[in-house]
């Protein structure tokens, strides 16, 4: 007599067990949202986080007032704020995050790249320098002002550059609960002048593009190791 194997039920209910309980990655969201609570012992984990009792879901887990304020002010003169569902329950598997950057006269959101996300940005006030580097260090840059958008796509390194005459503000949203952050550049000193330096280079790099220079690659190198 035959014995019955369960092993292809077994295998399922696993593979549906371990895609619901536990998604490390981004999922596809099976249900309409997935609010982030405290963790608990009976919480089910989606995209690494614990996701909200459905009867307790409310309208507040949709809202977030985490960008009225800017973030904290670093050395080239600027405040960035990114925001995910760790700080925003509501955006638990939508595959969003959202920003803010303040961007001081003469200041610079220093060079960096989103390894998992396109990242596109929405001018709230004030005029800056947009530009992105793609990986022939081609650079693509475009003078913004109050509601233009722009977008950067997935993985390319890219800064903004206030030209203006009052301090900028741009708020962004990327295609991913987690966006990463990557720099090209090591972390300067505290010094005003390893900075300033930095700052410098920044800028050329920008200038040399609307001198006609295509191929950045000698200035990029120069930022990197210089």
């Amino acid at each position: 007599m035959k014995t019955k194997s369960h092993f292809p039920f077994l295998l399922v209910f696993f593979t549906a067990f371990t895609i619901q309980h536990v998604c490390s990655t981004e999922c596809d969201n099976l249900n309409d949202f997935c609010p982030t609570t405290q963790p608990h012992e009976n919480a089910i984990f989606i995209n690494g986080l614990p996701c909200e009792n459905p009867s307790n879901t409310s309208a507040h887990d949709f809202k977030s007032m985490e960008l009225s304020k800017p973030g904290s002010r670093d050395g080239f003169g600027s405040l960035v704020k990114i925001v995910t569902a760790s700080k925003f329950p509501g955006l638990n598997t939508l595959g969003l995050s959202i920003g803010r950057s303040d961007i001081e006269v003469d200041g610079l959101v220093n060079l960096h790249n989103h390894p998992k996300a396109t990242e596109m940005v929405f001018v709230s006030e004030g005029v800056l320098v947009a530009a992105f580097l793609n990986t022939q260090n081609k650079l693509f840059q475009k003078t913004l002002k109050a509601g233009d958008v722009f977008v950067i796509p997935t993985g390319l390194f890219h800064f903004f550059l206030n030209r203006g005459e009052q301090v900028a503000t741009v708020f962004s949203v990327f295609n991913s609960q987690n966006p990463g952050l990557g720099s090209l550049t090591s972390i300067p000193s505290d010094s005003l002048e390893s900075i300033e330096k930095l700052k410098r280079k920044i800028v050329s790099l920008s200038d040399l593009q609307l001198h006609g220079v295509n191929d950045l690659t000698e200035a990029v190198l120069d930022i990197i190791y210089g």
